[in-house]
């Protein structure tokens, strides 16, 4: 059997094996792909692995021409492949669902922090010189805020929605939630389900964990960030096309609301001329949340077991059945 691995560098740049693949039949890795490049390496494949190399309907179709049976996503989202094409040419898709959930709350409150305190700011300010400079014992060059006794507001209650919840709670955050689907609300003091414009007008922090969909695309707009606190702070690190960029850059710069922590953005690489890099107070970092060496062999450890659910006939992480 023939495994194509079409962008396999990001999940593994080097510090991961492909063995429990090389296992499974041989095995054929890529670093990156270029479009015009799709049919050619992957034609003939039995198996074909992308992260972010996209499969339309029309590669699908010669693919399956040529061989193909199955395709694994090597992340949790799926829209790279056309799945409704795959489900009519019976061609299983796979994804990996939890692997990053600690990761990915764990660098929420990354960003959150970093508002908060400005950790790397005042790092820096000391380095250069200024404590050492300073009459007095001690300096702070922005506001230093506690989270304790403020409100989490969270849309998308999901794996990690709930992580981010816990962790929230943990220090003496309240926290309310959004979700299409409100069952088994966690046990701690104060949470309750809330409606969407309800969760902004209240939140200190909005935090974003719901999938992209149609009607969740471009759910923050200047309409609803003109409902949250001037105060309040604004997570993303779900998915960029959440967000309006140039509503939340306005709104940032406005002063409308506080700040913002983004990992994700709208089109990834952005350009350079995206609004958000320049906005006031807002944090960008490179969709990194999901990238630590954990939660890729996590992921990883689930690609393979995903292949051989497949050939053995077992269904495993099939989102078009």
């Amino acid at each position: 059997m023939r495994i194509v691995v079409l962008d396999g560098y990001t999940l593994n740049p080097g510090d991961l094996s492909w063995e429990g693949l090389e296992k499974l039949g041989t095995t054929e890795v890529h670093d990156r792909t270029e479009p015009e490049l799709t049919l050619q390496r992957a034609g003939g494949a039995e198996v074909v692995l992308t992260n972010k190399t996209a499969l339309d309907a029309e590669a699908l179709r010669r693919l399956k021409g040529e061989g193909l049976r199955y395709v694994g996503v090597l992340a949790t989202g799926y829209n790279v492949v056309d799945i409704q094409a795959a489900r009519e040419l019976g061609i299983p898709v796979t994804n990996v669902p939890t692997y990053g959930t600690a990761s990915v709350a764990q660098f929420a409150f990354a960003l959150l922090l970093e508002l908060c305190h400005h950790v790397q700011l005042h790092s820096d300010a000391v380095r250069g010189g200024e404590w050492s400079r300073s009459i007095e014992w001690c300096f702070w060059k922005t506001p230093l805020i506690e989270l304790s006794g403020r409100t989490m507001g969270i849309v998308g209650f999901g794996r990690i929605g709930r992580q981010v919840g816990r962790i929230a709670h943990a220090m003496g955050m309240r926290v309310i939630a959004h979700d299409a689907i409100t069952v088994n609300p966690p046990d701690y003091e104060g949470f309750r389900w809330t409606g969407v414009e309800e969760l902004l007008r209240e939140a200190d922090v909005v935090s974003l964990h719901c999938p992209l969909f149609p009607e969740t695309e471009g759910m923050i707009n200047a309409e609803r960030l003109a409902m949250m606190k001037p105060t309040a702070f604004l997570l993303n690190n779900s998915r960029g096309p959440l967000i309006v960029d140039q509503d939340l850059a306005d709104a940032l710069n406005a002063g409308r609301i506080a700040g913002a922590g983004l990992d994700v953005l709208s089109v990834e690489p952005p350009l350079e001329t995206n609004p958000l890099l320049s906005a006031k107070n807002c944090l960008v970092t490179p969709h990194i949340s999901w990238a630590t060496r954990e939660a890729r062999s996590r992921l990883m450890d689930t690609v393979v077991g995903n292949v051989e659910s497949f050939l053995e006939n077992r269904t495993r992480n099939v989102v078009n059945p």
